[in-house]
């Protein structure tokens, strides 16, 4: 049984922590709210107080945070980066800019360890029903290493998009990006239908099996019609809707509906 470490146990770290359990794996958990870590302690996983408690010697230690100064705070904590030593390999699943994700890359190779870039498509449903898209960065073997854990962890498919770090990052910024606009776009559609007396759930079956067959627009699509919110209640989209304005003023890439869309989520 291969023992790695795990920090972050939020809505989406939980279930894909407790799936590594249930594949036979060790967990050494920590989580800055120590009671989030009570149900994997129970079922086998070992309590870490501070990050450096959960990283295994010369091992993997994965990392599913709020945001890249979160990732920073824990890399920077005392005794991490010792304690990850050389061949370490830390895989950061947590959503932020690129250019902060390179800078954790060049700290960890001045201490020998690789980092790992693993942004998650999926909400948290679909990780406890093993149905998240994962892309990934970073060194070759190290991928290889951690790829068995990425598909025991949850993920339906991992796509590799080479080794310069920040590349899966921008994947998932875009991604996140289509994502919002086209529940932005759900929420308005069907609001005009509603309003016009159409039965929406009776639109969104039509029209998720005809002309947008995709995942996105079904699964929001179900959650719009039903009243069930989508992004408003959380403060993530906003974050991240910001990280690809970032990341789009970085690459001199115009942005306005991007622009758009942040002011009316700032605004509600």
């Amino acid at each position: 049984m291969t023992e790695i470490g795990f920090i972050g146990l939020g809505d989406l770290g939980a279930p894909i922590a407790a799936n590594l359990l249930a594949a036979g794996y060790g967990l050494r958990v920590h989580n800055r709210t120590q009671s989030k870590a009570d149900a994997l302690v129970a079922r086998g996983a070992e309590r870490a107080a501070r990050p450096a408690d959960a990283v295994v010697q010369g091992g993997v230690l994965m990392t599913l945070l709020w945001d890249g100064a979160s990732v920073e705070e824990v890399v920077g904590s005392e005794d991490f980066l010792d304690r990850l030593g050389a061949g370490g390999v830390h895989v950061s699943m947590t959503t932020m800019a690129p250019e902060t994700s390179q800078a954790l890359a060049a700290l960890h190779a001045r201490h020998g360890s690789h980092l790992i870039e693993a942004p998650i498509f999926g909400r948290p449903e679909a990780a406890a029903a093993r149905g998240l898209w994962v892309p990934v960065a970073g060194p070759a073997a190290a991928k290889a290493r951690v790829r068995p854990l990425l598909e025991a962890m949850g993920a339906q498919g991992v796509f590799d998009f080479g080794e310069t770090i920040g590349s899966a990052l921008t994947v998932k910024l875009a991604g996140n990006f289509l994502i919002m606009s086209a529940a932005a776009s759900l929420t308005e559609a069907l609001g005009m239908a509603k309003n016009r007396g159409a039965d929406v759930a009776a639109v969104v079956d039509m029209l998720t099996n005809t002309l947008f067959p995709a995942p996105v627009y079904q699964s929001y699509g179900k959650l719009v019609a039903s009243g069930t919110p989508t992004f408003n209640q959380s403060a993530i989209p906003a974050k991240d809707l910001g990280l690809f304005q970032q990341a789009a003023e970085t690459a001199e890439t115009a942005a306005p509906i991007a622009a758009m869309l942040l002011a009316r989520m700032r605004d509600a």
